[in-house]
């Protein structure tokens, strides 16, 4: 399965740029109410993910913050609690859920690291348990036309619609 049926494109989905403020990472986040936001560079490559982990502690150890300060602070001077990875367009479904697995969503990037989407977790989750209640019911009347053979009864033929 092509990884592109469950993109949200670069168009449809925030992110912030690395020379933007502290302040406006902030505001965007809240804005969209993200827990967590791509960082791209000036030529669109990801570089990173922001979480509302990595504010607050930037915020806690400078506990005088003001929005003003806010301002002043560049993003890349953030640390970055966790590296949040991206996947190829290219990959296979199977990196795709290993690597949503530990993250809220997934940046999708090209052969040169540019930035084209993000895949959330909820859309991964909904796919599969679309394919597990199509399987689910493929397997129960499996299990029911064996239980009819075995007793010896006749399948039960669907009516045409």
């Amino acid at each position: 399965m092509n990884i592109l049926f469950f993109i949200t494109p670069k168009a449809e989905c925030a992110y912030i740029s690395a020379d933007c403020s502290l302040r406006q990472a902030i505001e965007k986040m809240e804005y969209h109410k993200y827990t967590a936001i791509p960082i791209l560079d000036e030529r669109g490559r990801y570089i990173g993910t922001l979480t509302e982990g990595d504010l607050l502690r930037i915020i806690k150890d400078r506990y005088d913050l003001s929005l003003r300060d806010a301002e002043e602070i560049r993003l890349s001077s953030v640390p970055r609690r966790w590296k949040m990875d991206p996947v190829n367009i290219n990959c296979d479904i199977e990196d795709l859920i290993q690597t949503s697995m530990r993250q809220n969503f997934v940046p999708v990037v090209d052969d040169e690291n540019v930035f084209i989407g993000i895949i959330t977790r909820k859309a991964i989750i909904q796919y599969c348990y679309e394919h597990f209640k199509k399987y689910r019911d493929e397997l129960k009347e499996l299990q029911q036309r064996t239980e009819q053979r075995s007793s010896g009864e006749e399948p039960k033929k669907e009516k045409a619609k």
